[in-house]
Order: C-alpha cells, then sequence, then structure tokens
C-alpha cells in the first residue's frame, strides 16, 4: 500500500515513515524542505496545489502531520503562522483528495489532545470529555491552543468527502528515544538534576509510546468502522510529579530539582517557549481505542520510560555524559 505522509519530516512523521516502509508499503513524505531519506520525499507549500497532489491519486492512505511547532513565543507573528500552517494545509491535502479521481480510501488527520479543558477532576474521552477555553482562572495565553484545535478540526471536517474515511488523531505527547524529542528533552533535564516536578506538579501528563503510536495508526487504518474523533493516549495519564519521578527511576537518578511556576515563566522567556506546554492539565483517556478491540503495549509510564530509557542508551552508546 502506498502511504503518503504531508508534514512528514518532523519526529513523527520520521517514526511513521520508518515504521511504514519496515512493513514493506510505499512511503511517500511531502514537505516543504525536500531532503535525501530512506523513503521518497516529494516538495509541496502546504497551502496551494501544486504537482505533489498526484501523489494522493495512488494512495491507499494519507496521514497529514503539517503544522508549525507550537514551542515558541505567542507572539503575533508566531500565532498567525501556527495557525495558518494547520488550516492552510488541511484544507489543500482536502482539496486534493476531493479533485482525485482515485482518492485514498482513508485520511488521518493530526490534531491535538490540548484541545480538551485544563482539569484535575475527571478524564477527557471523546463521548464526556470537555473541550477547553473558557476555564476560570486561566492565563491569557492558553486559550489561544484550544482556539488552534479548533480551527484545525473545523478544517478538516468541513471538507466533504463521501469516498474517503476520516479520522481527527487528538495526540498527546508521543515518545520516542530519538535525539530531540519530547522524551530526549525531559531526560535531559533529569540527567542534569533537574528533573523534579514542574509547577505544583498536580496538572495531568498525557503521553503515547511511539511503539503504540504506531501501532495505533495500523488499528485505525485496519478498522473501516471507525471515524470522527480519536484520543490517541495510552489510558494512564498521571500527575506531573509522579510522571517525573517514575522517568528518575527509569534513568536511575535519585533526585531532582522542582521548578516552581515563576521559574518557569522566566526560563521560557529566555528559551523562547510558552509554560502552557508544560503546566496544562492534559487528561485524556482513549475511549475509542479501547472499546474497539485496541491493547497497548505500554499502558503504564514506569513501564514506558524503562524502555525509551533503555532505547536511548542504546542509540547514544554511552557517549553523553551526564
Amino acid at each position: 500500500m502506498k502511504i503518503v505522509i504531508p508534514g512528514g519530516s518532523g519526529q513523527v512523521g520520521t517514526v511513521l515513515a520508518r515504521a511504514f516502509q519496515g512493513d514493506g508499503h510505499e512511503v511517500v513524505v511531502l514537505s516543504r524542505m525536500p531532503r535525501p531519506r530512506p523513503w521518497r520525499v516529494v516538495a509541496w507549500d502546504g497551502r496551494t496545489l501544486g504537482p505533489w497532489s498526484k501523489e494522493l491519486e495512488t494512495a491507499g492512505v494519507v496521514i497529514n502531520l503539517a503544522g508549525r511547532s507550537v514551542n515558541c513565543r505567542y507572539d503575533a507573528a508566531n500565532r498567525r503562522e501556527i495557525v495558518a500552517s494547520r488550516v492552510d494545509s488541511t484544507r489543500v491535502v482536502g482539496e486534493a483528495i476531493g479533485g482525485a479521481a482515485q482518492p485514498p480510501r482513508l485520511w488521518l488527520q493530526a490534531g491535538t489532545a490540548t484541545i480538551y479543558a485544563h482539569r484535575y477532576d475527571a478524564a477527557n474521552d471523546e463521548a464526556t470529555g470537555i473541550v477547553g477555553g473558557e476555564e476560570p482562572g486561566m492565563p491569557s495565553a492558553w486559550p489561544f491552543s484550544i482556539d488552534v484545535a479548533r480551527a484545525w478540526e473545523a478544517a478538516f471536517f468541513e471538507s466533504s468527502l463521501p469516498r474517503t474515511r476520516k479520522v481527527a488523531l487528538r495526540s498527546a505527547m508521543t515518545m520516542s528515544p530519538d535525539e530531540g524529542g519530547v522524551f530526549d528533552t525531559l531526560l535531559g533535564l533529569v540527567r542534569h538534576g533537574l528533573g523534579g516536578s514542574f509547577g505544583d506538579g498536580r496538572q495531568y501528563v498525557s503521553w503515547i509510546h511511539a511503539d503504540d503510536f504506531v501501532r495505533a495508526i495500523r488499528f485505525l487504518i485496519e478498522h473501516d468502522d471507525i471515524e470522527g474523533a480519536v484520543n490517541v493516549a495510552s489510558p494512564s495519564p498521571l500527575p506531573n510529579a509522579e510522571f517525573m519521578r517514575q522517568l528518575r527511576a527509569a534513568a536511575g537518578v535519585s533526585v531532582g530539582l522542582p521548578a516552581t511556576s515563576w521559574m518557569l515563566e522566566l526560563g521560557a522567556v529566555f528559551m523562547r517557549t510558552e509554560t502552557e506546554l508544560i503546566l496544562k492539565s492534559r487528561r485524556v483517556v482513549p475511549r475509542r481505542l479501547l472499546e474497539a478491540g485496541f491493547g497497548f503495549t505500554f499502558p503504564s509510564w514506569g513501564e514506558a520510560a524503562s524502555d525509551l530509557y533503555r532505547r536511548w542508551a542504546c542509540k547514544s552508546g554511552g557517549r553523553r555524559a551526564a
């Protein structure tokens, strides 16, 4: 089967492309800045139709991951780019599918678990979860990410494509041992003694092991009865303080200095990012996947962190100094 991955040059796209090529599928990545990869890479601009759209004619599945990183300050220019990169790319993928003589049978569209409300009292599933944006006392910068998530999904669902099944992926943080990813970043803090709780440590962390992410995508491809929004996250979100404790245990580090909210705010200014990425409580569970019979290889963070650390250590070859 041919699988086309718009915006597949990042970490998650690389994880998927590597896995699907290993399965024997033909993988094509659409990228704004094509560079040599083990699979075919085709240029596109993420906004307008072009020669790249012909790739969809013979594809079985499209997995659109396009979107500028949110790991930045939410100034006016970055906000415009974050929204446009998601909405424009989603709309043009829909146009390409709609104009195909033989459209792909499935369109998996990246989204985010951040669409749900900041809360501690209960988990957000697809049926009962609360979409965020109006929580009392929320910092002024936080509603922006909800607006982005809403606009992203709206652009996806507005396309009428009767011959193509559509699934919106409300994904949590994908944890892989690859350099530069979320796990690598958090592990770096732990190994340098900074792996304590963030803020008060009560905020929930939703995550998914990269292996389970790939398996969930395969599962969604195989199950023609599933469409609409699907939470792609482990069934065991946990508070940040416990999340970091278990990560320290996996890495064999006994102590980690905590970071108060004001320290994080100050650090975020210097690092050109936003504290929402680590202080918002994302308590998300994959109800639809579980009800459809999907089984997680790594349902709990402790075992996932241990496996990821082992793989990270093998990749690093012991060369990275603590």
